[in-house]
């Protein structure tokens, strides 16, 4: 029997181990994500051209690439262009691609987690073509969602050419899908946010800084080509925040939750509903179609984009008609024509259905500036949507550059988040993968088999066989009755380390020492049976580490050495010990305990009243 050896000297600290696992192959990433992030700016810029082009064709018959909101002074063209929109979507859909429904977030979602992170080159071209004839004819839909997925497409098609993992491939993806939107909205910051609490499923250096490259590198030529000014640009003003301000930005954040989980209901309820019509899918979009242009007839600056109808609401400038008119139509119109499977984004629509909210809500609120509980109630539908309440503030401050509002714009997303989360189990953007049946998680937490050692969880009562022993001799002593005891931990242990003098030469499993001496009469020695290079684990080898390494040699145990000397054994490490590192976790979660508290005992004496603590043991 080997006990491990006590020492009262601390551990030596791990030289293999430091804050982030970054290697030198994310150098050559790093370079990719600038040519990937000046492709993407380019096709923003392309994008906002077509969806110009197929604009001024669709509504006013002529040939011009100036972005215009879509309008006509005939009832028949505002209803059947929408009509004739869908119908090609719908068509571009069947014997294109089918990746190109949607609004692009759900398609690079599955891409990342199932699909390799690999998207076929034909969606590069479908998808923005697609989405410029859906929003050229009238959908209420922004570009960006088409852009993530056409600048995603972008970075997966250059990895695609070349020799890289899978977790690269997501890399370059994401670096092209933050890139494009980073160029389409000037919001940089906001577009890594996006990535990070949305695309990436992690926060490590290896993904984040070739997207922040990315990001930049589209930042810079979208400036050269689009202008530096943000898009709805506020006065620089210092606001007279106060508690009440605070308190209605609360009010605001719970409205701007019930709309969003409101409009995410809508959206599913259409897809259910258009999924029990007795015809093909390819149908659908021209039926969505026709909801937009019977909502165009009731509230025109509903249709499109509607980039100028958000700058009025965030300046303060729009009337109480289109406020409402906005607030209910748009919803109804862009729920129900995103149920049908078209193509379009869900930013713009969130941005302009949460500034008509703001400004609802914000007439029964003190006056602050111009615009202000537009914008808040922005902040808030986006939190409540997308459920990234960073990205929803870095996005309505960069959006506005209305800095001194980051407070109660922080109160307002934050309310909104919760409360959706609390009622909403997934949002807009993730019911679809799952509906696909996958199931994606958006909590990061630091794995606990990162911070555990295999010291701390290894087994030090471990039997050992020398290797001169017999292995009938061996079998023999597990199985003798009086050795109960150790028949059980045998048993239980499974691996034998074999030491010669005293040091660890190889193992043997309990299955290949039965397997061998099953009907046989020779007299083999444990040494002649064992491996000699076994799976050895290091005491200073996180507990995520030794998973790994029991993954990858599709094994469920191996002895635990020094690294200094790998032929010293320390103990032995299994798979139910891993699990210790997730138990450890569960009861930190779990398990209530009072740790302080104070507790009144009865008066002295004097009259005096004593406070004890009590015992923390």
């Amino acid at each position: 029997m080997f006990h491990g050896a006590t020492t009262a000297e601390p551990p030596r600290r791990p030289r293999h181990l430091g804050d982030f696992e970054l290697r030198p192959d994310v150098l050559p990433i790093c370079a990719l994500a600038l040519p990937i992030g000046a492709i993407a700016a380019l096709v923003a810029w392309a994008l906002l051209r077509l969806i110009g082009l197929f604009t001024n064709l669709f509504f006013f018959g002529r040939l011009s690439t100036a972005l215009v909101a879509p309008h006509n002074s005939h009832w028949w063209v505002v209803l059947c262009v929408p009509v004739l929109g869908g119908l090609i979507v719908g068509l571009m859909a069947r014997y294109g691609s089918e990746k190109i429904r949607g609004h692009g977030m759900p398609e690079a979602i599955e891409a990342i987690l199932v699909g390799g992170s690999k998207v076929a080159p034909k969606v590069a071209v479908l998808k923005p073509v697609s989405a410029a004839i859906s929003i050229g004819s009238g959908g209420p839909f922004g570009a960006e969602g088409p852009i993530i997925m056409t600048g995603g497409a972008v970075g997966s098609v250059i990895a695609q050419f070349l020799r890289l993992t899978a977790d690269q491939r997501k890399t370059l993806l994401v670096a092209g899908a933050a890139a494009g939107m980073s160029a389409t909205f000037n919001a940089p910051l906001a577009s890594i946010m996006l990535a990070v609490e949305l695309l990436l499923f992690e926060w490590r250096p290896r993904s984040l800084l070739p997207t922040a490259l990315a990001v930049a590198t589209a930042t810079l030529c979208r400036w050269s080509l689009l202008g530096i000014a943000p898009i709805f640009g506020l006065p620089d003003v210092t606001l007279a925040l106060n508690p009440l301000v605070m308190a209605c930005g609360v009010v605001i954040g719970v409205t701007g939750a019930v709309v969003a989980i409101v409009a995410t209901g809508l959206v599913y309820l259409s897809e259910d509903l258009f999924g029990r019509l007795p015809l093909h899918w390819m149908w659908w979009p021209a039926l969505g179609g026709l909801v937009i242009g019977a909502g165009g007839l009731i509230e025109p600056r509903a249709l499109g984009v509607g980039y100028d109808v958000i700058n009025e609401l965030l300046h303060g400038q729009a009337t109480l008609t289109l406020i409402v008119g906005i607030l209910l139509v748009k919803t109804l119109i862009w729920s129900i024509s995103l149920g049908s499977g078209t193509s379009g984004g869900v930013l713009a629509p969130t941005f302009m259905i949460g500034a008509a909210l703001g400004a609802l809500v914000g007439l029964l609120f003190p006056p602050v500036t111009p615009g202000f509980w537009a914008l808040l109630g922005l902040a808030a539908v986006l939190g409540g949507v997308m459920r990234s309440p960073l990205t929803g503030v870095v996005f309505s401050l960069e959006l506005t550059h209305l800095w001194d509002a980051l407070l109660p714009i922080v109160v307002a997303a934050t309310i909104a988040h919760l409360v959706s989360a609390l009622l909403l189990r997934r949002s807009v953007l993730t019911e679809k993968v799952a509906r696909r049946g996958f199931h994606l998680t958006r909590e990061y937490s630091v794995d606990p088999l990162e911070v555990l050692f295999a010291r701390e969880a290894m087994w030090t009562e471990v039997i050992t066989l020398p290797g001169e022993r017999s292995l009938r001799d061996a079998l023999a002593d597990f199985t003798s009755i009086d050795h109960v005891r150790t028949k059980d931990r045998q048993h239980r242990q499974r691996l034998y380390p074999v030491l010669e003098d005293g040091r660890l030469a190889g193992v043997v499993s309990r299955r290949d020492m039965l397997d061998l001496t099953y009907g046989d009469d020779d007299e083999r020695l444990v040494r002649d049976v064992m491996v000699r290079e076994p799976l050895v684990v290091y005491q200073d080898n996180t507990l995520r580490e030794v998973a790994n390494l029991f993954a990858e040699h599709s094994v469920a145990r191996a002895p635990v050495v020094d690294r200094a000397d790998p032929t010293t054994l320390l103990g032995l490490i299994t798979v139910t010990q891993l699990l210790q590192g997730r138990e450890k976790d569960l009861q930190e979660e779990r398990i209530s305990e009072r740790v302080l508290g104070l507790r009144r005992a009865r008066p002295a004496a004097a009259g005096w009243a004593r406070w004890r603590s009590p015992d923390p043991s």
